[in-house]
């Protein structure tokens, strides 16, 4: 029994040709978009609507196999890694975006200076800067003009 399979059936979620298929394409592809999750998963699949799509990822959302990421500027992204505290580092050319793990330890690992009457359970934290290839690029850029 596959992972993707493994993951739907102890959360309660029925097995389905779909749910395996996005499962299995955001473990290898992590923060994908829903448009890059179609596109890979429609090359196994042949035929799955962008809603399904859609309704894939809210009920593994709910049941918590999945974390969607809203990032500023950018269409909500998905990734497989949920249920921790971790954050996100994302470049500022390309959007590429790679995990960070919580700095302190348990969550929230960020608590505001007043709670606002909330009960705080999570901390959202994103770290904006240039990766390592666009960088490059920006170098090679500069030696060119």
């Amino acid at each position: 029994m596959s992972d993707a399979a493994t993951s739907l059936r102890a959360a309660g979620l029925r097995v389905t040709a779909p749910r395996r298929a996005v499962l299995t394409w955001l473990a290898e592809h992590p923060h994908s978009t829903v448009d890059a999750i179609g596109t890979g998963v429609r090359e196994v699949l042949d035929s799955v609507s962008t809603q399904a799509i859609y309704d894939v990822l809210g009920a593994c959302t709910e049941a918590g196999l999945v974390r969607r990421i809203e990032l500023p500027g950018h269409p909500a992204r998905f990734e497989r890694r949920a249920g921790d505290n971790h954050h996100h580092v994302v470049c500022r050319r390309c959007g590429r975006t790679e995990d960070v793990d919580c700095a302190t330890g348990a969550a929230p690992c960020l608590a505001p200076d007043t709670g606002h009457g909330f009960t705080i359970d999570e901390a959202e934290l994103v770290f904006w800067g240039v990766c390592p290839g666009c960088a490059a690029d920006r170098l090679a850029e500069r030696g060119t003009q």
